[in-house]
C-alpha cells in the first residue's frame, strides 16, 4: 500500500504518518517512511535515534550521488537513473522500517536543478511503482514532490485537517492538487477533535462521506512529543480511529 499524507502545517500530518507507519511494522509488514516535508520531523515522531537522524542527509543534498547517476555531469540529464542502491545505502533502517529524508524540491532561478529533481523523481518512482514495500509519504501541504508520473503510484491520499478555517482552506487546496494529478482516492482525516461541534464543522465544510476518520485531541500525544518518545510502541497506543484508517487503506 502506498499512502501519502498531506495537510496544513501543524495539523498533525507527521503524527498520523508515524502511526500509520507503526501499524505496518506492528502487523509485520516492511515499510518505507518518507519525510517529504522539509519542515516536518517524522523521524523524531517515530522515535528514531536523534543522532542517527542528524547524520542522515536529505537525498537532495547527495550531490556526489546525483552527479554519478547523471553520468558524471554535463548538459544531459538521465530522467530515469537506477536508484535501488540509494535506497539501500542512504536510508535509516530499524527492523521492518526504512526511513529517508527527501529534502526540498529545488525551484527555478539562477541555477538549473533538473538533475536534483529528476533524482528525487526517480526515488519516488522506484518506491511507489517498483518496490513491494508499503510506503507512507509525509508530504508538505503543496505535495510538490509528486509529479503526474509518481502520482500514479499513490493508492491513497490522506488530507489531515484540524477544525479551523485555515485547516479547511488548505485541505480544499490539496484536494484540488490531487484532482489535477488524477489521484483517485483522496480522503480527509479530521484531527485534534475536541467536541461534537468540531466534528460538525468539518463535515459541513468538506464532503462528509470522504472522511476516513475523526481523531480526538490527545494530551498523551502532546506529552510524548515533549519527552521525545515514540507515539506508538504497540497497537494499544494507537489513537482512536487510526487502525480503522489503516485497515481501510489496506482494503481490509
Amino acid at each position: 500500500m502506498k499512502i501519502a499524507v498531506s495537510g496544513k502545517g501543524g495539523a498533525g500530518k507527521s503524527s498520523v504518518s508515524a502511526q500509520l507507519v507503526r501499524c505496518f511494522t506492528l502487523h509485520q509488514m516492511p515499510v518505507f517512511a518518507v519525510d517529504a516535508d522539509p519542515d516536518a520531523n517524522l523521524g523524531l515522531v517515530l522515535g528514531l535515534d536523534p543522532e542517527k537522524l542528524d547524520s542522515l542527509r536529505p537525498l537532495i543534498e547527495l550531490q556526489d550521488v546525483i552527479e554519478a547517476k547523471n553520468a558524471g555531469g554535463g548538459t544531459l540529464v538521465d530522467l530515469n537513473p537506477n536508484v535501488d542502491d540509494v535506497l539501500e545505502n542512504y536510508t535509516l533502517q530499524e527492523g521492518l522500517l526504512r526511513f529517508l529524508k527527501m529534502g526540498a524540491i529545488k525551484q527555478g532561478g539562477s541555477a538549473c536543478y533538473c538533475k536534483e529533481n529528476s533524482f528525487l523523481n526517480a526515488i519516488l518512482t522506484t518506491m511507489l511503482l517498483d518496490r513491494p514495500e508499503a510506503v507512507v509519504l509525509d508530504m508538505s501541504a503543496g505535495i510538490e514532490h509528486l509529479t503526474r508520473g509518481t502520482a500514479r503510484g499513490v493508492e491513497m491520499m490522506l488530507v489531515v485537517v484540524e477544525p479551523t478555517r485555515a485547516g479547511v482552506s488548505t485541505a480544499k487546496a490539496v484536494d484540488r492538487l490531487c484532482n489535477d494529478l488524477e489521484i483517485r482516492k483522496v480522503f480527509f482525516v479530521g484531527n485534534k477533535i475536541r467536541s461534537e461541534e468540531d466534528r460538525s464543522y468539518l463535515e459541513s465544510q468538506l464532503p462528509a462521506e470522504r472522511f476516513a476518520g475523526m481523531i480526538p485531541f490527545s494530551e498523551t500525544v502532546l506529552d510524548r512529543a515533549r519527552r521525545g518518545e515514540p507515539l506508538v510502541s504497540k497497537l494499544d497506543d494507537l489513537l482512536p480511529g487510526l487502525e480503522k484508517i489503516y485497515e481501510m487503506a489496506c482494503g481490509r
